[in-house]
């Protein structure tokens, strides 16, 4: 059986040929522990450090600033719990939006619970924060601010550089969930004017269970987890070396090749854009139509259920949905929701999110796919 197209880059992505090479030793000779002072820990530890300086490269900081994690999530936490407990003592507030990850929301949410407020900032139709509504949310007891530099579900960028700007003014720290824009879009920590910004490696064509969390000299935050003092006293837990150093191979080749894959993505995606719109009628288009990540595309068919559209191209095309349908309610995503899309809408939303891998024959083929399965169910 041919396996179907993949167009849910932004769920996980697959490995890059050259993130597995550079990996392979570390399988299958290089296992010695990067902490040992004998001649197995020299190449692991070298390892490390190499690739602790490709993702410092990535997003234009220093190498001591990368802290290795476990992936987004667990950068998520770190950075936001340990703000909260480091700057209790000058103020309780958060300031977020409702369209980020659960990885973020979720922490928002357990941290009301002990003690601290949370504003959950309103987006534009488009899916984008104001300026104006962070400024009016910014108090003397605001501490930190966690917005998503993008979207996973529309592409919509925010405007993290203001907001960045406008933090640094007010002496409140600045985090930014970058998971989904490594490698899409420019991610420059200076330009970016953030204390913190979290990297999640499986959605960079590096191995899932690693990330990374930028942390800003010279803030410093608690330890994550005590044991053997490993990251420099701020993790601790023997290094995965086999997956750092995927990390690391992934980062290169994202600042490498960033301007050729962002071309390539944009492209196919709006091919696939076009080629759907122009065959289908009452078509929408989720998020905002320039500042967006160039490889994602959401899309709403009018009066139609998503689930029943995936389950109709599943075989051929793999994609994602934005509203689940049950028998009797229909669960819009909170982005959706939050961006005010009207139900009839909202329930027929499916997300495609193009890879460097995609091909344009494969976009080709899913337009076909995708008006076959769409003019079907409007036809019942």
């Amino acid at each position: 059986m041919t396996h179907p197209i993949y167009l849910d880059y932004n769920g996980t992505t697959p490995h890059d040929p050259e993130v597995i090479k550079a990996m392979r030793p570390f399988f299958e000779t290089e296992f010695g522990n990067p902490s040992s002072s004998h001649w197995y820990g020299i190449a692991p530890r070298r390892a490390v450090e190499s690739a602790r300086a490709q993702v410092a490269s990535a997003i234009n900081c220093e190498p001591e600033e990368i802290l290795f994690t476990s992936g987004g999530t667990e950068s998520n936490n770190h950075a936001i719990k340990s703000i909260a407990r480091l700057m209790k003592d000058r103020g309780n507030h958060i300031i977020t939006s409702g369209i980020e990850h659960p990885a973020v929301l979720e922490v928002c949410r357990f941290l009301e619970t002990q003690g601290f407020q949370v504003t959950y900032l309103p987006v534009d139709d488009t899916g984008i924060v104001r300026i104006s509504d962070v400024k009016n949310a910014i108090c003397p007891e605001t501490i930190l601010i966690s917005i998503m530099h993008a979207n996973n579900e529309t592409g919509a960028i925010q405007p993290i550089a203001e907001i960045g700007e406008l933090a640094k003014g007010k002496n409140i720290i600045m985090h930014t969930d970058a998971a989904q824009s490594v490698g899409k879009i420019s991610t420059n920590v200076r330009e970016l004017n953030v204390s913190l910004l979290t990297i999640a490696g499986h959605k960079v064509y590096a191995p899932k269970g690693i990330g990374a969390l930028y942390i800003q000299k010279p803030l410093k935050l608690e330890p994550f987890c005590h044991g053997a003092g490993q990251e420099d006293g701020r993790r601790a837990g023997t290094e995965n070396v086999i997956e750092i150093v995927g990390l690391g191979k992934a980062c290169e080749i994202a600042l490498r090749d960033l301007l050729k894959n962002m071309a390539h993505m944009k492209r196919l995606r709006n091919r696939l854009h076009e080629g759907i719109a122009s065959k289908i009628d009452r078509v929408r288009l989720n998020g905002h139509p320039g500042l967006r990540l160039p490889n994602t595309l959401n899309l709403s068919f009018y009066g139609l259920e998503a689930n029943r559209i995936l389950e109709e191209i599943g075989l051929e095309v793999a994609a994602s949905a934005g509203a689940a349908c049950h028998s009797d309610t229909v669960e819009i995503s909170h982005v959706l929701t939050a961006m005010g899309v009207p139900e009839d809408w909202g329930k027929g939303t499916v997300r495609f999110s193009i890879g460097r891998m995609t091909t344009e024959a494969e976009i080709d083929r899913a337009i076909e796919v995708v008006v076959k399965a769409v003019q079907k169910l409007k036809s019942l």
